[in-house]
């Protein structure tokens, strides 16, 4: 049946948030009690200006909550600003002892050229300004509108003739800071980036791989950054965005480009349509007589949240009349050659799609344990850093009947990693806020948390916002 609504609702959905901070070989032995209550006390307070951020309507128009774009990249505008992340102010040394920069937005709808990466920044204070900067421009760029026709100089000398971003979705290094400063972004020297933690980890890493220890951008003892910092934020109109900022691989060699500014690999948000409410169908039906399909442990536990019994379900025929809006977006983080090497995060997104899959289930069979990820990095696993990594991300779920009338919202936040922990940050459905690093069912010790807190994180995580 061909879906022609005769009075489409536009949609008002409950507006979403996650963030993250990186993810990789991090333990309890790396991370002591002290530094992780700051991570933990910056990526709560880095949610609760967002939270407030995002239900605060804009000035220009009272009605309006801000979009997905505006409050994903301010969530990692101030993760930029903060030392403890590898990205802006706290981002990773190259091999040569250089900060390298890149941040990379993707939208669901709403903007013409949808994602836009950069790269190889070294003067841009915050890169995901640039990138969000970039696409708010394309649809002029696209439209060929003229914006003003000058070039301009990188600052710190050198020429480049950029008079706008044009039709290109990617730009690297002095083309992309001579966007920077035709938008009015704020320009630091080199030296802004430095911070005496990320510079003794950068030299250890190469002393150790010197004496035969291993290699100079991963440590079986030691955590060394290969992620980034991320957001992913649905809106109030049902659009979802994902924006990603990071340093690289610690001691990475000058130039590399990495998965947070490549679309598709370290990033990716899509919107689709899908006849009748298939994914729906499959959560409702799991107390409808049918034959059984008994799910894996690993299914089991992931979808514990969403479904009331997730021992079993029976599927059954999507219902008729119905055409549904799916919206999905996600934000990587680890190791980035291996999340170029499986294009990571656009397969989730197919995996949901094309097989109708909740996008929960399908982020795991990526970067879950066991995982495409992981099976990426073959016999190395566990000795290079290959492979590792997570992923946060929200999907959206909008169905309509046949005149276009909307009968049911839903949104999931969603999060899977393989390796030691992932730092993130979240609000659920209900108003609480959420921080972790490890697993649910992982103990954490009271020395992380303070006498008399239980050591399940579920327990004693969960702070209301007002």
């Amino acid at each position: 049946m061909e879906y022609k609504p005769q009075s489409a609702q536009l949609p008002r959905v409950k507006p979403r948030i996650i963030i993250h901070g990186g993810a990789g070989n991090i333990t309890l032995a790396s991370i002591p009690p002290e530094l992780y209550k700051q991570y933990r006390e910056a990526l709560l307070t880095t949610l609760s200006k967002t939270h407030s951020h995002m239900l605060t309507p804009s000035s220009l128009a009272r009605t309006r909550l801000p979009s997905a774009l505006e409050t994903a990249t301010y969530a990692v505008s101030l993760l930029e600003d903060n030392p403890l992340f590898n990205s802006g102010h706290g981002a990773v040394f190259t091999r040569d002892g250089i900060n390298e920069l890149e941040a990379s937005v993707m939208v669901s709808r709403g903007f013409a050229k949808r994602a836009v990466g950069v790269m190889g920044l070294r003067r841009v204070r915050n890169p995901i300004l640039l990138a969000r900067r970039m696409l708010e421009h394309g649809d002029a760029d696209l439209g060929c509108i003229a914006e003003g026709k000058e070039g301009g100089h990188v600052v710190g000398g050198g020429h480049v003739d950029v008079p706008s971003a044009q039709g290109h979705s990617q730009l690297h290094g002095a083309a992309a800071e001579t966007l920077a400063v035709k938008y009015g972004l704020e320009m630091v020297e080199p030296g802004y980036f430095f911070t005496q933690r990320r510079w003794d980890e950068h030299a250890r890493a190469l002393e150790r791989e010197r004496r035969g220890q291993g290699v100079g951008t991963w440590s079986a003892e030691e955590y060394l950054p290969q992620g980034t910092v991320g957001a992913v934020a649905l809106d109030s109109e049902g659009v979802i965005c994902c924006a990603t900022s990071t340093g690289g691989l610690t001691n990475k060699l000058t130039g590399r480009i990495g998965d947070t500014p490549t679309v598709g690999a370290g990033f990716w948000a899509e919107e689709w349509a899908e006849h009748g409410d298939p994914t729906g169908e499959a959560l409702r039906s799991i107390r409808r007589p049918g034959p059984a399909v008994v799910l894996s442990d690993a299914l089991r536990g992931l979808m514990a949240d969403c479904l009331p019994t997730p021992l079993v379900y029976a599927p059954v025929h999507t219902s008729p009349g119905l055409v549904t809006t799916r919206s999905f977006a996600a934000s990587g983080t680890g190791n980035g050659d291996s999340f170029l090497r499986t294009c990571a995060v656009r397969t989730v997104g197919s995996i949901a799609r094309f097989s109708a899959l909740p996008s929960a289930v399908a982020l795991t069979k990526v970067a879950g344990p066991s995982g495409e990820l992981e099976k990426s990095a073959g016999k190395r696993w566990g000795r290079t850093g290959e492979g590792e990594g997570g992923m946060i991300g929200i999907e959206s779920v909008i169905v309509r009947d046949i005149e276009g009338k909307i009968v049911e919202t839903r949104s999931e936040i969603l999060q899977d990693f393989n390796c030691g922990g992932m730092f993130r940050a979240w609000i659920d459905s209900n108003g609480n806020a959420f921080m972790r690093v490890w697993r649910e069912d992982q103990a954490v010790p009271v020395a992380y948390l303070g006498e008399g807190v239980p050591e399940n994180p579920h327990t004693w995580s969960g702070e209301k916002l007002a």
